[in-house]
């Protein structure tokens, strides 16, 4: 083997690698509705591979990153992180978990956004990435990939414009005014896309203390992510779990997902379908 193609063998061989150290154990099978991904299950690899530990770790829920589909990924950094300028080639949206982040263009003031924050990127603008929590998580979804990290050089306008929503500026929903929620005192929040059936779009539902029900859902795509408090979870096909920030659940058709909270809750949700929380 000459030495063009043994290079291109070992990269073949760091690529799957890499691949492997980013996969996930959850309660799974081909046959079923629904599919969930403890935060405790999650093995972690990096954003960046080739920076080693000096880059964020990352963890795919669902999807694959280096492939050209949709993808919901946990993000983590270490405080103190700053980015250089760079740009990506497809645009994100983050979800705030934990922690404080920044993310805006290279000469902006920092604001930085907590736990239950949202904002978007769009594809080919420059900008950084900071983070100034002890512990600082996020949830980073993508509609297509793979997701790349290129220089600022590349910049490019793709007629996009980012957000960036404080948790302190979310609107929130209560039953009286969104028919998603039929619990007193829970609320919803609409962050993106359409809430057309048939049409992607993502929300976040707030869960009051003491919350005990249902969320039952129509949809060919329903995916929910912990964002803030914990989740008593169970199904048809899951016995009862507790579910800490970070945690996963999908579900495809229609389903109920039972529900109960001991703390106030924040669930982000992704779906083309529609859902509706009922307490008991």
């Amino acid at each position: 083997m000459d030495s063009s193609k043994s290079l291109l063998a070992l990269a073949l061989l760091a690529t799957s690698t890499i691949a492997a150290t980013v996969t996930i154990t959850g309660a799974y099978a081909a046959d079923k509705q629904s599919h969930l991904v403890s935060a405790s299950d999650i093995n972690w690899g990096y954003l960046n591979p080739l920076r080693g530990d000096k880059s964020p770790g990352a963890a795919d829920l669902w999807g694959d990153r280096t492939k050209n589909t949709a993808t919901g990924m946990l993000v983590r950094f270490k405080k103190g992180f700053s980015s250089p300028p760079h740009i990506h080639n497809i645009s994100y949206r983050g979800v705030v978990i934990d922690g404080l982040m920044h993310n805006d263009d290279p000469s902006a003031e920092k604001m930085w956004l907590p736990t239950g924050s949202f904002w978007t990127q769009p594809a080919g603008e420059n900008h950084i990435t900071a983070a100034d929590g002890q512990t600082n998580l996020i949830y980073l979804e993508i509609d297509s990939g793979p997701y790349l990290v290129q220089p600022s050089s590349e910049h490019f306008d793709n007629g996009e414009r980012p957000i960036n929503q404080h948790s302190s500026n979310m609107v929130w929903l209560a039953p009286t005014d969104a028919t998603a929620v039929n619990q007193s005192n829970a609320q919803v929040t609409y962050l993106w896309g359409s809430t057309k059936i048939g049409e992607m779009g993502g929300a976040m539902i707030k869960l009051p203390a003491k919350f005990d029900g249902e969320l039952k859902v129509t949809a060919d795509e329903f995916r929910t992510v912990v964002i803030a408090g914990e989740l008593d979870y169970q199904s048809k096909e899951q016995p009862s779990i507790n579910l800490k920030p970070g945690s996963y659940v999908s579900s495809n058709g229609e389903f109920s997902h039972q529900l109960q909270t001991e703390v106030a809750t924040t669930l982000y949700i992704r779906t083309n379908g529609s859902f509706n929380l009922n307490s008991k």
